[in-house]
């Protein structure tokens, strides 16, 4: 599903070349610090597999999830830790990851998990959320790939190398001159494998020739370090004492093969064990041909003889290759290094999915809507996009039913789909039973000197080829001590046994038993680590050796036991002399038998020649063959590194058209790293690994039981029934289809159960229902009691989803068949559903009866909860309340275990919302906190956070307490970032800044602003600009609260850029009039708000043509003018209000802009606009008082009116005639001291009138143009 690229990926191309690594321009023997700096990116993209294009949902979810995480996240640190590179920092706006590397080691490794893609899948399993993998189409279809630039890596790594200054190199002939050539300068050939060590000079380093053993010194410009890592740490690690043999070329680039070849020229053998042939002969190959080998096992056509036969006298052309691309392994040879992983855990996993898949349904009673397991959240967009569909789940009822006749043999139990399927499988099991003969050790001295005593064992030793009762000979657990001998108190006794057989064979000339019975007294020398003495046995058997290919195994268990010797005890001419046939019987005969330890060492040689020749077939056989002995030894700590490497080239080397391959070893690599505690790399492998129908292979429900082990581990947890990664769905659902094929009904049903149960545990209510419904099906195939429990388990299904009528559907019928409890209970909540209360009513108590019947108090709590939740429900607090604290008391009884506390929470929600039905209140917060106890208790962050939204709903608005609602805001916040919502955290903490605001202190002051800041790195993380921009805002208040005036400026600026870069200009003027407001509102700097207003929002607002907003700011800016006294600004703003408010239409806008207007004349002297702005004000409100603060209005306006025509247009009339009105209306107000003031003031006007009823009009000539119907202002 992940891919990578890198460039110290493994070999390209299975040519001599690619072992060499050609030199080019990126390597050079320079430090190249200075060139590329020292941490590299890492970057990824999500993309789709159908449209080969960027799924840009899916991206954008992955970034949103990396800036969630953080950089100093300790989940993304350990994860690149275990893939052994460092951290520097995330980059979540650019998609990628800055890493760094400090030894050879860490570059190896993680050059070696981005080749093998386990890079990628680690991602996707950091930075895709659990809904992402319940989608299984969308999941199959999607790829995260990552990139990292090849040139700064292979830089990297060549600058850590020159820094440890001891590493191996290739040869460059002509590039130094020859006048360095001197005593001590070191004679190369093309190509030729070095070891270079640092002798402190830039120009000069050590080296020694692993050719010919020399050592001397060589300039720089002669070497090009080998660039594969994996082949620098081999080379250092599993050294020699002597050097490359020149037995293996790597001239050829030709793959393995087998089958027929022709001989291209006459040869006859030097040797007994030489094949002679003429030209033209065609040659049947025994085993593999392996290019660059000087031998290979091969059988005349013509003579029917076998024998070694040169490489170079024969055209393999018209052979056979193993397999697509350059296979190295017989498909036999498979199935020991992948099942390896399996060892048993087969079973075990069924039994796990069988406990996963088990429910309590049919005897524990449900809380009505109620699952603890569960979570109902709504689906983010980004995390299951539009479009991707999910796979349909349910077969055919035709298929179903069919299965329904088929035979009981086909309904086969999971333990039965691996069971032998043919007479070959059969007879391959049973042979551990086949009566091998046994010989009885007699040591009586009269006994070892007769002959007859030892004729039956010479005559079994001396069969001329090989028959299986000889197996045991050639093994590594020296199994022929008790397989084929026996009666003997200890060894020293076997070997004189044998011993005096061996003589016996000798004066009988049984050659075989005198070959054999040298081959067994050299393994127990071995055993007993005395290897001078087996090799005096084993060269015995060589001399007396003359027709050995009837037994094979014989011959290559000699050769390698002999040479492995050789090479122990550094006799390199005797070695050397046996290398070449070794090398052939030891890699080209698959299935043979290991027969000692020390082979490890022949094998490490052979390695390191075919590195050294670039011969790639050699080198990935034989890699094989290590990993085979290695897993057969146990040591699984250094398999690891050959393993990978194998990977690496198997992946390399895919043919076309093919999957995988030539040996997908991700399953064993899986469990290996899962031995050594790597969780991501566990999981990533074996997500990789396709199973194959190989017999012992690890299947698809090894697969699925693997990931949903291991899943959980990557956040340091153990799987729990509660908790199923969601990870592990498309893997289960490809075990399912697999049990499909193989009609292994009973375990289709239990990985349905699993299924549908992950479904509901993320809420998706849907896909749980569909399993639920598969799994009912089968059920009925399977017996009444697994009917009984799926029906009942999908009922419930459909009930959580709010289809009363579907689960009514199927509960009446077994209500009918059964008075089971759990059946009355979950029928109650189907008749709830569908309105038909007083029969739900009725059901629960039947179920409440039958809980009694069987002393069930957990049921009988549950019953008496569901009826105080449906007493509830209608209105019936009081019973309610009755019903839910009966149900408390018998809770809180059986408290102790997680999922009874889980209910006992659910039910004192429901009593607490009953206490505040009843304004109880501090009944309701004991409940409620009660209930937050027990989230808390168990630590479920679910649970808590939605007790938690209910105290901070109860807090704020039922039951208002600042300071409580502060401290449960700032949980909900903490719950949210435990959960990694960071969408829920920046809301929290959005309401806690203004909760903290509200307090107004300057403590409080400071936590609103940090809280502000909290939330505005959120935002900008999401990438929500609009809210980022409300923050910055918001920062600017809370600055100029706390008076730290020289920040506010700049945070109002940063808000207000953020708006425009988005060119949201709406909300650019409403955060230029925000701002404004805040200088306007505000006790200092308020001239400051004209820019804002007048700079900023109002060219905004024409041009968004706002002309309510740009009313509103008109009449902000004459307000602020006529309270800075600049009142012919305040007189030019209020004139552009009244145009606007004419234009605008809305009365009361109307106006404020006059009245507004009128002030502005008035404080500027001009005394008759002013009146008639005041006169106009008048005339826009209706002729009837319509409230108390109209007629004080009245009132008061009338009275300035009547003060102004007084004393500065000196019009008593008119004055008194404003007086009169203003009695008027002050009388309206029942006011008596207000209206003694205005009589008074009408007293001092000569000839004014006494009351209302003698009101004269107005009788002056003063133009009142607006007053009386003009609309120019």
């Amino acid at each position: 599903m992940a891919s990578g690229k890198a460039g110290l990926a493994e070999q390209s191309s299975p040519t001599p070349e690619a072992g060499h690594g050609s030199p080019g321009p990126s390597v050079a023997l320079l430090p190249l610090r200075d060139t590329f700096p020292p941490e590299i990116s890492l970057s990824f993209s999500v993309e789709s597999r159908s449209s080969r294009c960027r799924n840009s949902q899916l991206q954008e979810a992955a970034r949103k999830k990396l800036w969630a995480l953080g950089s100093d996240d300790r989940g993304v640190c350990a994860l690149f830790k275990e893939l052994s590179a460092r951290l520097v920092c995330t980059q979540a706006h650019e998609d990628r990851f800055l890493l760094t590397f400090k030894t050879l080691e860490e570059v190896w490794k993680f050059s070696t998990y981005l080749t093998l893609g386990y890079v990628g899948s680690c991602l996707e399993q950091l930075l895709f959320a659990q809904e992402f993998w319940l989608d299984c189409a969308l999941v199959e279809d999607t790829e995260l790939r990552v990139t990292m630039d090849e040139e700064h890596l292979a830089t990297i790594y060549m600058d850590l190398l020159l820094q440890e200054g001891n590493f191996f190199s290739r040869a460059v002939p002509g590039a130094w001159k020859s006048e360095q050539e001197g005593e001590e300068g070191l004679q190369l050939c093309r190509n030729e494998l070095i070891h270079v060590k640092s002798v402190g000079q830039d120009s000069r380093w050590e080296g020694m020739s692993l050719l010919t053993g020399q050592r001397g010194v060589v300039p720089m410009p002669a070497l090009q370090p080998i660039a594969q890592p994996f082949y620098q740490w081999f080379l250092k690690n599993y050294a020699v004492s002597f050097g490359v043999s020149q037995e293996v070329s790597g001239t050829s680039s030709q793959a393995i093969v087998k089958g027929r070849c022709m001989a291209t020229k006459d040869h006859r053998g030097a040797t007994w064990d030489e094949l002679s042939f003429s030209k033209g002969d065609p040659i049947e190959i025994i085993g593999f041909f392996i290019p660059g080998l000087p031998w290979f096992v091969g059988k005349s056509l013509s003579t029917g003889s076998i024998g070694f036969v040169p490489t170079q006298h024969v055209n393999p052309e018209a052979c056979e290759p193993l397999g697509k691309g350059f296979v190295f392994l017989s498909e036999e040879e498979k199935s020991p290094v992948l099942h390896v992983p399996c060892n048993g855990d087969e079973q075990h996993f069924v039994t796990l999915l069988g406990e996963l898949a088990h429910t309590d349904i049919t005897s524990v009673y449900r809380l009505a809507g109620f699952e603890p397991t569960a979570a109902f959240p709504q689906v983010p967009p980004e995390a299951a996009p539009h479009g991707s569909k999910e796979i349909q789940v349910l077969q055919s009822w035709e298929e179903i039913n069919d299965w329904a006749t088929s035979s009981t043999s086909e309904l086969s139990s999971p333990g039965s789909e691996t069971a032998p399927a043919t007479l070959e499988d059969v007879l391959l099991d049973k042979l551990d039973d086949l009566d091998y003969p046994k010989f009885f050790i007699d040591l009586n001295a009269g006994h070892m000197d007769d002959a007859d005593v030892f004729d039956p064992m010479l005559t079994f030793l001396n069969q001329d080829s090989f028959v299986p009762s000889f197996q045991s000979f050639y093994d590594l657990s020296f199994s022929f001590l008790h397989s084929t001998f026996y009666g003997f108190s200890d060894e020293d006794e076997l070997v004189l046994y044998l011993e005096t057989s061996r003589n016996w064979a000798k004066r009988t000339r049984s050659v075989w038993a005198h070959v054999r019975l040298c081959f067994l007294l050299g393994k127990l020398c071995i055993k007993k680590v005395k290897l001078s003495q087996a090799r005096v046995y084993f060269e015995e058997a060589m001399s007396v050796l003359d027709r050995g290919f009837g037994d094979l195994p014989l011959l290559a268990a000699l050769h390698v036991s002999l040479a492995s010797i050789y090479l122990k005890q550094n006799m390199k001419h005797k070695f050397s002399s046996l290398l070449g046939k070794t090398v052939t019987l030891l890699v080209c005969l698959p299935g043979r038998s290991f027969s000692w330890e020390n082979e490890l060492e022949l094998l490490m040689y052979i390695l390191r020649e075919s590195i050294a020749v670039g011969n790639a077939p050699l080198e990935a056989r034989v890699c094989f063959l290590i990993v085979q002995l290695f897993l057969q030894l146990g040591r699984t700590e250094e398999v690891l590194p050959f393993l990978e490497h194998l990977q690496c080239l198997s992946i390399t080397w895919l043919g076309p058209g093919t999957r995988s391959g030539p040996l997908d070893a991700a399953a064993t690599l899986g469990y290996l790293y899962d031995k050594k505690c790597l969780p991501n790399l566990a999981l990533a492998s074996v997500r990789s690994f396709v199973p194959g129908s190989t017999k012992g292979t690890p299947t698809p429900i090894w697969r699925a039981g693997f990931i949903l082990q291991n899943a959980p581990k990557l956040l340091g947890k153990q799987l729990d029934r509660s908790s199923m990664p969601a990870v592990a769905c498309l893997y289960l659902k490809q075990a399912l289809q697999s049990c499909c094929d193989s009609r292994a009904v009973p375990m289709q049903r239990t990985l349905c159960a699993v299924l549908s149960r992950m479904f509901l545990q993320h809420g998706l209510l849907h896909g749980a229902v569909c399993y639920a419904a598969r799994a009912a099906a089968l059920g009925r195939l399977l017996g009444e009691e697994e009917a009984f429990e799926s029906s009942l388990s999908l009922g419930w299904l459909h009930l959580l989803q709010q289809q009363p009528g579907l689960a009514r559907a199927i509960l009446q019928g077994m209500a009918s068949k059964t008075q089971g409890g759990a059946v009355h209970n979950l029928l109650a909540m189907a008749l709830s559903g569908e309105g038909r209360i007083q029969e739900a009513a009725e059901n629960f108590l039947r179920a409440l009866h039958k809980a009694k019947e069987m002393g069930s108090r957990r049921n009988q709590a549950v019953a008496l909860a569901n009826l105080g939740q449906l007493s509830l429900s209608c209105g019936a607090t009081q019973l309610a309340e009755l019903y839910l604290l009966w149900a408390v008391r018998l809770f809180a009884e059986l408290q102790g275990h997680q999922e009874l506390d889980m209910e006992l929470a659910q039910v004192l929600l429901w009593l607490a919302q009953a206490m505040v039905d009843r304004q109880r209140m501090e009944d309701a917060k004991l409940c409620y906190e009660l209930a937050l106890g027990f989230g808390l208790k168990w630590q479920n962050l679910r649970s808590q956070l939605h007790v938690t939204e209910r105290l901070c709903h109860f807090y704020s608005r039922v039951c208002p307490d600042l300071q409580a609602c502060i401290t449960y805001h700032e949980h909900w916040a903490s719950l949210a970032r435990q959960l990694q919502d960071r969408e829920l955290e920046g809301n929290a903490r959005q309401a806690l800044s203004q909760l903290y605001q509200a307090l107004g202190t300057p403590e409080a002051l400071r936590q609103s602003l940090d809280c502000t800041k909290q939330c505005l790195r959120i935002f900008i993380d999401l990438e929500e600009a609009a809210r980022a921009a409300e923050a910055w805002l918001q920062a600017g208040k809370l600055y100029y609260l706390l008076q730290e005036d020289e920040l506010v400026e700049m945070y109002f600026q940063a808000g207000i850029q953020t708006a425009l870069k988005g060119d949201n200009f709406s909300l650019a003027m409403d955060l230029y009039e925000k701002a404004g407001d805040t200088f306007f509102n505000g006790s200092r700097d308020r001239a400051r708000a004209v820019e804002f207003y007048r700079g900023g929002a109002v060219p905004l607002a024409r041009k968004l043509k706002a002309t309510q907003t740009e009313l509103r700011l008109f009449n902000k800016l004459a307000e602020l003018q006529i309270s800075l006294q600049g009142y012919e600004k305040a007189l030019e703003f209020a004139t552009l209000a009244a145009r606007l408010s004419l234009r605008v239409g809305d009365q009361l806008q109307e106006l404020v802009a006059f009245h507004r207007l009128a002030t502005a004349y008035d404080l500027l002297h001009m005394y008759e606009m002013a009146e008639d702005c005041y006169l106009k004000t008048l005339a826009l409100r209706p002729p009837v008082l319509q409230s108390s603060a109209e007629a004080l209005y009245y009132c008061k306006l009338y009275w300035h009116l009547g003060n102004l025509t007084l004393h500065k247009l000196k019009d008593e009339q008119d004055a008194s005639s404003y007086f009169l009105l203003a009695l008027a209306a002050a009388t309206e107000l029942g006011d008596q001291e207000l209206q003694a003031l205005l009589r008074a003031k009408l007293g001092a006007i000569p000839r004014a009138p006494g009351a209302p009823e003698g009101t004269p009009g107005c009788a002056t000539d003063r133009p009142r143009w607006l007053s009386e119907g003009g609309h120019v202002v």
